[in-house]
């Protein structure tokens, strides 16, 4: 694999860079709002609005990244992000700060996109899959390590801030350095969310759910770990051991799903999300416990994602996977943006609890859906089997990583291909 790493070695140090800047943002941003005495509706809506842009983007930064081409693009995010980055500290506002993340979510998609399709025009099809699970291990990796800057700091100051930004202006250097040939852009087709359906209703529902839970992850754990009295570095500990979580169990959790009906891997999955979140509750009581119920939540549920992405190919024709799987992205990022508000408004009226509580609303049911449609019929795999890679939710120029015979240069409406759904 060092061969093939190595002329990608800019790209992946640049995404590190930049998941260490916007990683530290996140948890920043929930603090520095505890601080100033936002609300958990305010906070919610705040995490929210973040992942609202990221759905913006996803329509929004493939024809600005052809029109400026890779290089000029990146550049021109990266100086969005940052500005951005830096105008939270210097206008502290509830509303600026929802406009802002919004700006923030759109511009990463640009980011991920240039990144991404670099790595895919650069990977030999034979080791696309390996290349691909090491970048989301470079992105969980980096998102861990920036829950620690916060103790170079506090988020009443403006030094986060700055680092923040930093990192974000010095992800430029690696990637706009690099002699890599600018890849093209693919168009990618939509498969309609009707035939997404009808070809794998768990997968639909549990890309729903999936992002209803982890969106509010994201976007309220940090003023989760505030609400029961953990101090910043107990806040960043909280995020980085669930993390840490996710990233060592999806391995033998993928493992584990593609031995059989996905349908049911799914619903022990939820199901062990839905317990450690149980847990999580519980042991918020009792201070620096609540980290084995974080620990445990992430190992689960960081998993879910990719176990409905394998169990959506299954069932999907070779020509379907690249729309399908662009569809899917966009309904787990439809609940990402729903999901931080919901938690928060929750928080709100019930108290911290209400956290661990919204992912067991959001998890349980998906667990009993799953359970039921692996009862009621078999599950036949339409073309061949899929095989589980650990991922994140990313831009959908990822997604031809993991369907690397895909061709989509060359798609139009006209010649869109047909599902046999």
């Amino acid at each position: 694999m060092l061969p093939h790493l190595l002329p990608i070695g800019s790209l992946l140090v640049g995404t590190a860079l930049l998941l260490l800047g916007t990683g530290l943002l996140n948890t920043v941003l929930a603090l520095r709002g505890s601080l100033e005495g936002y609300a958990d509706a305010t906070l919610g809506l705040i995490g929210s609005a973040y992942f609202v842009g990221f759905f913006i983007g996803t329509f929004a930064a493939p024809p600005l990244v052809r029109r400026m081409g890779h290089n000029r693009a990146f550049a021109f995010f990266s100086a969005a992000t940052a500005a951005c980055v830096l105008l939270h500290a210097l206008i502290v506002s509830a509303p600026v700060w929802m406009l802002l993340r919004v700006v923030t979510g759109t511009t990463l998609v640009g980011l991920y996109m240039v990144i991404e399709s670099w790595l895919n025009s650069q990977a030999p099809a034979d080791r696309r899959g390996k290349i691909f699970s090491i970048y989301m291990a470079v992105n969980l990796g980096a998102l861990a390590a920036a829950q620690q800057l916060i103790r170079l700091g506090s988020p009443g100051d403006f030094v986060l801030f700055a680092i923040a930004a930093i990192f974000v202006i010095v992800s430029l250097m690696p990637v706009t350095a690099t002699r890599l040939p600018p890849p093209q852009l693919a168009h990618s087709p939509r498969l309609g969310l009707g035939k997404l359906w009808k070809a794998a209703p768990v997968a639909f529902a549990g890309a729903v759910q999936s992002g209803l839970a982890m969106g509010a992850f994201w976007g309220m754990s940090a003023v989760y770990g505030g609400r029961i009295g953990l101090d910043e570095a107990g806040v960043a500990q909280l995020i980085t051991v669930s993390i840490l979580g996710g990233a060592l169990l999806q391995w033998p959790i993928g493992h584990f799903s593609d031995r059989g009906d996905r349908r049911l891997a799914l619903a022990w999955v939820a199901a062990g999300a839905s317990a450690a979140a149980i847990l999580w509750a519980v042991l918020g009581q009792f201070g620096d416990l609540v980290m084995i119920g974080g620990f445990l939540f992430g190992a689960a549920a960081f998993a879910i994602y990719p176990v409905v992405v394998a169990h959506l190919i299954d069932h999907l024709a070779h020509d379907d996977i690249l729309s399908g799987s662009a569809a899917l992205l966009l309904l787990h990022g439809a609940g990402a943006a729903v999901g931080p508000a919901l938690a928060g408004a929750l928080m709100g009226w019930i108290g911290p609890a209400a956290l661990p509580l919204h992912f067991i609303l959001m998890l349980a049911p998906l667990a009993a859906f799953a359970l039921w449609k692996s009862g009621r019929s078999k599950d036949e795999i339409v073309d061949e089997a899929a095989h589980f890679m650990p991922m994140m939710r990313t831009s959908p120029t990822a997604l031809e990583m993991i369907t690397p015979d895909a061709v989509t240069e060359d798609y139009s409406p006209d010649r869109a291909p047909q599902t046999t759904h």
